[in-house]
């Protein structure tokens, strides 16, 4: 291990601690400790290796986990929540949700608006390697319900909302007894935003009849798969898939099928907090 990668490993070490402790008083003294940097320099190394200041980094994953319970679990009290993120008093965060997301934490709640939150915050690289632990599997033949976002990567967020909508109306998915998966048509990073294509599905045992969600019927074809797993956030997902692509399948031998990517969530946000997110990759093979 070169001395650049052993920087930026020491670096990633610091922000999976501070993802897994965000419920508690995270101090620059406390992080420079787990990073073993001199407490007096590693405000200035963290700030140029992220972009952005210690205590403004946590802050923004606060808000950013704080924003998915407004959305996702509206029956939450936005004091509760705004204590949850560190927060003295629902006024000090609501200026600070405000600054971020150019909402109040209300206005958010009932009409939320991602793509600005997304646009100013982009985590930092990461530059672990080693080697991947992908199985190949026999993929069961999966009925399933299909809502297709088409547009900016950026508002997956509020075609994840319609399709939580129809599911709570049909009772076809329950989120608890079904599967969920997504499947990746593009390359965020490779196609422009508005022609970005990605299936939100959930496993079904019947036909889906019309609905005004848009969700029609599709299937997840049986056959074999390379499948690796993914710990963390959904944000930082390419760093599993693009190892996948570049690494394990030209020395695997392998042809692929011609089926996209797809993941299945094991679980999501906010019913664990981002770092214990769950997500099988799929790689279709012949």
């Amino acid at each position: 291990m070169d001395k650049a990668q052993a920087y930026a490993e020491r670096f990633d070490r610091v922000l999976r601690y501070i993802e897994r402790h965000l419920d508690e008083p995270l101090t620059v003294e406390r992080l420079s400790r787990v990073a073993h940097f001199s407490k007096f320099h590693f405000h200035r190394q963290f700030s140029l290796y992220t972009g952005t200041g210690v205590l403004a980094y946590i802050r923004q994953l606060r808000l950013k986990h704080a924003s998915y319970r407004l959305v996702y679990r509206r029956d939450e009290r936005i004091i509760d929540i705004a204590l949850d993120a560190g927060f003295e008093s629902p006024e000090a965060f609501a200026r600070a949700f405000r600054q971020i997301f150019g909402q109040s934490p209300s206005q958010f709640r009932k009409s939320p608006r991602w793509q600005p939150w997304k646009e100013r915050f982009r985590l930092p690289p990461n530059e672990r390697r080693g080697d991947m632990d992908v199985k190949t599997m026999e993929f069961t033949e999966t009925r399933i319900a299909v809502l297709a976002h088409r547009g900016a990567p950026e508002k997956l967020d509020d075609s994840a909302l319609k399709f939580i909508e129809w599911r709570k109306q049909s009772g076809l998915s329950p989120v608890k007894e079904s599967r969920t998966f997504g499947i990746v048509y593009d390359d965020p990073a490779n196609v422009e935003p508005e022609q970005f294509r990605f299936d939100i599905c959930g496993e079904v045992s019947q036909e889906v009849p019309e609905n005004q969600q848009g969700v029609l019927n599709g299937v997840i074809p049986g056959g074999r798969c390379a499948v690796v797993r993914h710990l963390g956030s959904h944000d930082r997902i390419g760093d599993s898939v693009y190892p996948l692509y570049r690494d394990w399948f030209p020395k695997s031998g392998e042809e692929l099928r011609d089926f996209p990517l797809f993941f299945h969530y094991l679980n999501l946000m906010p019913d664990v907090a981002e770092h214990e997110l769950v997500t099988d990759i799929y790689l279709p093979l012949k």
